[in-house]
């Protein structure tokens, strides 16, 4: 895809960070590389992560429209994958034709006002570290082509709302950097991550003695209790809906499953905000794209994003189609006559 791009003219630049944009009248006059390399702009698409919190705050401060958004934040919770399978399959568990087992599961409490969902169910898989920052933990989950760990993971996220953090537009993503930092804290300050049987966290009991060997997280895990990094009512949320969850899916609260936190990076907690033709809505030549932008929630919807911001830069941008002066048939006809030297 780089060579292809590379053919068709384009160039990529690494160790490149955008730390300035220059906007007068509505319009980003030029952009500034690594503090230092200012390059003219005349269109920028803006399609950072939802991680790229430098971003937001040089947006902030550039007073482009930035608004809060609800996203997610939980744990992962990781069982044998044995046991999911044979809860998904039955008696056809363990079938070569059959690989890891999945499972989605959600629950909506209608009196706390919030639901939880498992997210990001990665079979025969890890609990990985995406901390993007120094001092933070961040847990995610990932599957290698085989999913042969023997272990199934998936996040459990409890939704939050702007009303969470009083409604400014970076309250989330301060809020997303407080667990980061208490659950670095609670791991012990070496990027281990704190952690707890699902058992132990239903009976709201601290366990340092339990079997964690289930856990795949690296550099390791911390017991601790979680009831202590989750906000109270975030919690309380999760307890519910793991017994719902736990009625339908029998042994969900399985003795060796095991918590991990924190999950954060669901999506963004903020928006770019933009209007109908997708640039930015005080920002006429800024387009935010993809997660980072608040507009799209996973590898395909951002690529979606990406296509439909291309195609609008292309329908603004193209040069108009050039018509002739003169509507005369003889006379336009006599343009391809050969020229008289």
């Amino acid at each position: 895809i780089r060579q292809e791009i590379l053919d068709l003219g384009g160039e990529f630049y690494f160790n490149a960070c955008l730390t300035d944009v220059s906007i007068n009248k509505m319009s980003i006059q030029s952009i500034v590389i690594n503090n230092r390399v200012e390059i003219p702009c005349a269109v920028l698409v803006l399609a950072t992560g939802h991680s790229a919190r430098d971003v937001y705050r040089l947006l902030k401060e550039r007073e482009v429209q930035l608004i809060p958004k609800a996203f997610a934040v939980g744990l992962r919770v990781e069982h044998p994958q044995e046991w999911i399978d044979k809860v998904q399959y039955g008696t056809y568990a363990g079938h070569s034709l059959l690989g890891a087992a999945d499972y989605h599961l959600t629950y909506q409490d209608k009196a706390l006002g919030r639901s939880v969902y498992t997210f990001c169910m990665c079979p025969g898989g890890y609990v990985v570290a995406t901390a993007s920052e120094p001092g933070q933990v961040v847990t995610n989950g990932m599957s290698y082509y085989a999913r042969d760990s023997g272990v199934g993971n998936s996040a459990l996220v409890v939704t939050v709302f702007p009303e969470d953090w009083g409604k400014t537009a970076l309250g989330g993503m301060e809020f997303q950097q407080e667990l980061e930092e208490k659950a670095f804290r609670m791991g012990g300050g070496n990027y281990r991550a704190p952690a707890q049987r699902l058992v132990d966290f239903m009976a709201h009991q601290y366990n340092d003695e339990a079997d964690y060997t289930l856990a795949t997280y690296k550099p390791g895990i911390t017991p601790a209790n979680l009831w202590e990094l989750l906000p109270h009512p975030l919690g309380q949320v999760m307890e519910r809906g793991v017994k719902y969850w736990h009625r339908r899916m029998a042994g969900f609260i399985h003795e060796r499953a095991v918590l991990t936190g924190i999950e954060t990076r669901t999506s963004a907690p903020v928006r770019i905000e933009r209007v109908s033709q997708l640039h930015s809505v005080n920002v006429n030549n800024l387009y935010p794209c993809g997660e980072g932008a608040g507009y799209a929630g996973g590898i395909v919807s951002a690529a979606v994003d990406g296509l439909k911001v291309a195609e609008q830069i292309m329908a603004t941008y193209q040069p108009p189609e050039q018509k002739p002066l003169i509507n005369d048939e003889s006379i336009i006809k006599g343009r391809e006559l050969t020229r008289v030297k």
